[in-house]
């Protein structure tokens, strides 16, 4: 299970990446190269969309389906351990969502500049 978060940790960290190249100010024969460069690696890295739309998907599923520690009844590990747990899925929860918006940023500016060049 670590490992798909990891993957999407990269993604998002080199999509970030891509994005601050999309906005930096640079020459114009640089910045056509760069976005030719950009829409030759979107197609393929479109699989980050449904990839985290499964991911987002099992996250509720887990929310839903997960025993609740509330009360007396729990202990203090197992109380910490639920909470550890939430805190988990939060964070995968806007890990997924940033895939999915930063690919559409990308794209979105990609087409732009590529029909303004």
């Amino acid at each position: 299970m670590a490992l798909q978060w990891m993957i999407l940790a990269y993604v998002v960290a080199a999509e970030a990446g891509v994005a601050i190249l999309l906005t930096l100010p640079s020459p114009k024969a640089l910045k056509s190269r760069i976005v030719s460069l950009i829409s030759l690696i979107l197609q393929p890295s479109l699989f980050v969309v449904p990839f985290s739309a499964f991911q987002l998907l099992d996250i509720y599923w887990k929310n839903e389906h997960r025993l609740m520690c509330s009360g007396e009844i729990c202990t203090a590990a197992e109380r910490d351990r639920y909470e550890k747990s939430i805190y988990k899925a939060q964070r995968n929860a806007v890990l997924c969502v940033s895939a999915c918006l930063l690919y559409w940023y990308v794209a979105n500016n990609t087409d732009h500049l590529w029909h303004v060049w």
